[in-house]
């Protein structure tokens, strides 16, 4: 095969995307366990208060939010993707920005769970964008073809 002949793009879909986001929320869930649970538990602060605003809830957004941050901008996919084969990527085909990740990862991800449907419209449209996909121009891709 020709290194320059252009593959066709296959757009990831819903089930697919799931099951790596599924598989990412262990992982978030086992560092959490890892760092948050036994910091507290020295600091001898509850881990059972589950208000919005205790520091175990702050310090989970934290981890969530920084893991699916930092794993998209330098690698462009979190670890769910990687064993799933996908990888997000810019429609323009340029590098993922610090903007475009932070608000993809970050707002769209919060907009996109406060409306569930944020998440829904991934399973109907043609490159297969959920919500905040569609505030940054990108998109979730098979990484093999």
């Amino acid at each position: 095969m020709d290194t320059n002949e252009v593959r066709p793009v296959r757009y990831a879909g819903f089930w697919m995307r799931f099951w790596a986001f599924l598989l990412d929320l262990i992982v978030v869930g086992s560092i959490e366990r890892i760092l948050i649970n036994p910091l507290f538990r020295l600091l001898d602060t509850s881990l059972s208060e589950f208000n919005m605003f205790s520091p175990v809830s702050i310090s989970s957004a934290v981890i969530f939010y920084l893991y699916f941050v930092l794993m998209t901008k330098f690698f462009n996919q979190t670890l769910g993707k990687m064993v799933f084969g996908l990888k997000v990527i810019n429609l323009d085909q340029e590098k993922l920005t610090w903007g475009t990740v932070l608000f993809r990862e970050w707002i769209g991800r919060f907009i996109s769970a406060t409306i569930f449907i944020g998440y829904i419209t991934v399973a109907f449209l043609p490159k297969k964008q959920g919500l905040h996909d569609l505030f940054t121009d990108t998109t979730v891709i098979h990484t093999e073809s």
